[in-house]
């Protein structure tokens, strides 16, 4: 009875090849399961003792396959050890083509999630206060790029023409884009500035007449809150075409500043001014002075320029030393009866 079930002829394999399709199916099974259960555990405590963190993320992936496809890989094997009929073997070629691309894809995506996690965790390392959600955007965006290539190879593959397909997708796309211009251009405006980084949140910026504190730096536009305390919303492709002055990166600010002093004033008070005004700035906490200067004979007055650099970014500062500045030098004037100088005009009266 055994020969006979042995040697009986079914489609083409004996039942000596089924028997072997069936041992091959069930010791693949039990080794698949061996693998998940013991192998792959030990394997993810190993990784989680290592200094890097991307074996973890392949340990993940890995873990990530459920058992239906372990049970295909083994039902495959097993029948790729019997002679099948012309269709079978062609839906288990096309069956293992789109679980091998499906899975494929997959594990592009796990490793466009482990780069993206990788540079928002560094850059929030730098700045904790830094908005990520360019990248998180990009990374969206490069998924369903490769998912749209992947389904095009797979369908290529399965013998489906995709040059026509293709063609209307550019055509497609063509069409969108030029619905979506102004859209698109803010949208990749924002990579430019989150990748170049002119600015980040929290920098003080003029662009034009217009200045603010950015407070969020978003797809289509940028947001700022400006002196007055409103919002200022500018879109993102207008701040990457216009010049952006970025005091936060300032370390030192220029300060140039003009007063007058009357035309009756004798030559040694001038020469005294600037005695003064270097005395001055020696009693002056974060300012340097550059330079003072008689710089000319103006219409009603004697024009001297100051230049002084202020050890401070903040605007705030800048006013408080220039303000200090200003009543040190009305104070020494009145001292030493300088007078500053104010517009006069002399009037003519005809008798």
């Amino acid at each position: 009875m055994a020969e006979q079930i042995l040697s009986l002829d079914i489609g083409g394999n004996s039942g000596l090849d089924y028997l072997l399709a069936i041992g091959i199916f069930i010791i693949l099974s039990l080794l698949f399961r061996i693998f998940k259960s013991y192998i792959l555990r030990a394997i993810s405590a190993v990784s989680s003792k290592t200094k890097t963190d991307l074996d973890d993320a392949v340990v993940a992936f890995i873990s990530s396959l459920s058992w239906p496809f372990y049970t295909f890989i083994a039902l495959f094997a097993a029948a790729r050890s019997l002679a099948l009929p012309p269709a079978a073997d062609r839906a288990f070629s096309y069956a293992l083509l789109i679980i091998g691309v499906y899975y494929g894809t997959k594990a592009l995506q796990r490793g466009i999630d482990y780069i993206t996690h990788k540079q928002i965790q560094r850059r929030l390392e730098d700045d904790k206060n830094e908005d990520t959600s360019a990248i998180t955007v990009l990374s969206g965006i490069i998924k369903v790029i490769v998912w749209v290539i992947a389904g095009l190879l797979l369908l290529s593959n399965l013998g489906v023409n995709i040059t026509s397909l293709v063609a209307g997708l550019g055509i497609g796309g063509i069409a969108i884009a030029f619905a979506l211009q102004n859209v698109l251009e803010d949208l990749f405006s924002s990579f430019t500035i989150y990748f170049d980084k002119p600015f980040k949140k929290g920098d003080f910026i003029v662009v034009g007449q217009d200045s603010g504190t950015v407070q969020n730096i978003g797809i289509k536009s940028t947001r700022l809150t400006t002196l007055q305390g409103d919002e200022l919303v500018i879109s993102n492709r207008e701040l990457t075409s216009a010049r952006v002055h970025n005091y936060k990166r300032m370390q030192r600010r220029r300060v140039t500043f003009s007063f007058g002093v009357e035309y009756a004033t004798s030559v040694e008070k001038l020469q005294l001014i600037n005695r003064i005004i270097a005395e001055i700035f020696k009693k002056t906490k974060h300012a340097d002075l550059d330079r003072v200067h008689f710089k000319e004979f103006g219409s009603f007055n004697l024009n001297y320029e100051v230049v002084y650099y202020l050890n401070s970014r903040e605007y705030e500062v800048y006013m408080d030393v220039q303000q200090q500045i200003n009543l040190a030098i009305k104070e020494q004037f009145a001292r030493h009866r300088i007078e500053m100088a104010f517009p006069t005009q002399t009037v003519h009266v005809k008798k």
